[in-house]
This record gives structure tokens, sequence and C-alpha cells, in this order.
């Protein structure tokens, strides 16, 4: 979900259909719903789009399964402009479709084509830049500032790379062959933590500018959290995030085990951190309330949310909670602490 005021917008498969829908966040009535001709599906996922919508502006920017990418009006869906990333790049359609969220930058906005980065004028559609650095991967182009240049952070399969927003130029780049579906977390330090692959583990990269050009440093690795298509959280000097199907908490600064708990298959999971919270959305559809604390794994409360195979981020906006699936989507009000 991506939310504005009180809509939200999420990409949904409808038969044929592929769909960006907008919802009134009160009722979960539809507002407008924007439709394509396509439909992608594959065994293991089955059908629809991957990513997420990104707004800014008052514009909707969401790239479907087949490459398909639409600039749509928030406020009634519709269609300022469309562009076909895959045909765009010659980019054949991926073993598990299109999966890049949008980045919007200055003029631009920036999507994953395989691995590879395109980039459209806000305006007009017409593309701006191009690069074929990449070599497959399905995480999202992530913003960052280090040493105080912006820079576009991609994860694929040759490792991690960093690109300037204008024209796409290479900055720097850490060799690590995997196959990355997660996106990075970033370290109060500075520092960045990554993954390409569940049998990899996390890496902690310490990335500076200095007379010579920009510098990669490996501080460590560790294989005690193995992240699937689960992004992790940092909180308090600890990164809390899967391995495999469990929980588990790692020392920030080495990348030792803390702990491991509790069974949530493929789930996903929200940081609460004023409240040293995790917010853990199951495979099944369970939510469970864990601790976030290095002492130990306490799972306080376990309640059913939604039916069937849920791979989908939940959603936290003040105390309401969207989760969806394929399947269908729900909203929860959570009580505050001490009320």
């Amino acid at each position: 979900f991506a939310v504005r005021g009180d809509l939200f917008y999420t990409q949904e498969q409808h038969g044929d259909y592929e769909v960006v829908a907008c919802y009134n966040m009160t009722n979960g009535e539809s507002v407008w719903r924007h439709r394509d001709a396509t439909r992608f599906w594959e065994a293991n996922a089955g059908a629809g789009p991957r990513g997420t919508p990104t707004i800014s502006d008052g514009r909707v920017y969401a790239l479907g399964a087949t490459g398909i990418l639409n600039v749509l009006d928030a406020g009634d869906g519709s269609v300022l402009w469309s562009r076909n990333a895959g045909s765009d790049t010659n980019t054949k359609i991926p073993t598990w479709g299109f999966s890049s969220s949008p980045l919007v930058v200055g003029d631009l906005v920036i999507v994953t084509a395989a691995g590879s980065l395109i980039a459209y004028d806000l305006t007009t559609g017409e593309p701006r830049w191009f690069n074929t650095a990449g070599q497959g991967g399905y995480s999202s182009p992530h913003l960052l500032h280090v040493d105080g240049v912006a820079q576009i952070l991609q994860l694929d399969g040759a490792g991690a790379s960093s690109f300037a927003p204008p024209d796409g130029a290479l900055l720097w780049e850490h060799p690590w062959p995997g196959h990355p579906i997660v996106q990075p977390a970033l370290i109060a330090d500075g520092d960045i933590l990554i993954s390409v692959g569940e049998k990899s583990g996390v890496r902690r990269i310490g990335v500076a500018q200095g007379a010579d050009g920009w510098t990669v440093v490996g501080r460590w690795t560790s294989a005690r959290i193995k992240p699937y298509f689960n992004d992790s959280v940092i909180h308090h000097g600890h990164a809390y995030g899967f391995d495999g199907r469990s929980l588990a908490c790692i020392d920030i600064e080495d990348g030792a085990r803390k702990w491991k708990g509790g069974r949530y298959g493929r789930g996903q999971l929200v940081l609460l951190a004023d409240q040293d919270l995790l917010l853990v959305l199951s495979e099944k559809g369970e939510l469970a309330l864990v601790e976030a604390a290095p002492g130990q794994f306490t799972e306080l409360a376990r309640l059913p949310a939604i039916e069937g195979k849920t791979w989908n981020h939940p959603v936290l906006v003040g105390d309401l909670l969207l989760v969806r699936n394929a399947q269908e989507m729900a909203a929860f009000r959570l009580s505050l602490a001490g009320s």
C-alpha cells in the first residue's frame, strides 16, 4: 500500500486485467481503478503485479509485472502518461515479473528493469537515461545520501551499486553475487546493511568519499539473518529480520546473533520504534506483536488477520494498520500504548 491523506493505493490482478486501485481509508470503498489488459502469472507466486505504487506531488507511479509504467492523477486515476520499461530497455519479463517500486528523484522517476535502471522525465515520460550495469534482481532503487552526495543504491545479481541521479553515472560498486529481493537497511553512522539472497545472509558495508573517489569496505558478513523477500529493520544497535521462517536479532556491530524464535513463514514486519515493538504479519495472515529487544525473543500476542498466502508488507498509518494479500485486504484499529 501507499497512503496519501485519507486515500490508499495498491496494485491488483482482476482476471485478465492488471489494476492500479485507490480506496477510501475510512471504509475501504473503491474510489477509482485504472486497468491494463495484461496478466502475469508464475506458479509459486501466482498472478498479478509485484510492486507498490509511489505517491508524489499528486501523482501515482506504478510499475506492473509485465513492465507497464503508469503515471496517474492521484485524485481520479486519469492517465498522465504510460511507458513499458521492458520495451524501452529491450528486457524480457523476469521469472517473477518486474517488481520494482518507482523512485521519484527531482524531475525523474526511476525504475528497475531486471537489474538495470531506467529514468524517465516526470513531465513528458520520455526516457532520460538507461544503464545496463545490472545482472538481474527484484529490489527497488533506493535514494540515500553518503557524505552529502545524493545517490541511488541498487541491489542486483552482481551486488550493490550506486548511481548519480541526474545521469545514471556509476559512483561505486560492491561485488557480492546473488539474487536480491530485499531493500537495504541504513545504519545511523552511514553504513548500509545489504543482502543478496536467503543463502547469503546479510553484510554491513561502509561507504566513503575521498580524494581518490569512492571507497567501499565490507565490515562483516553474517548468516544469522537470511532474508528472502522480507526486509530487515535496525533499532538501537540491533537488526531484526527473518532467518528463514523465523525471526532473529543480531548485533549491528559484529553480526552476532542475540536470539532466534517464532514461526512466521515468509512473513513481513514493521518496526514500532517508539514502543520498542515489532508488528509481524505471517505468511498465513496472522498478526503477532514481538518485543524489539536483544535480550530474548518474546512474542506478546498473536491474532488471525486475513486468510491465504500473505507476502505483502503491512502498513501502519497512525493507529490504523492495513494488511492484504492476493485475495483480500483488511484494516485494524490498534490501541495506543497507555490508552
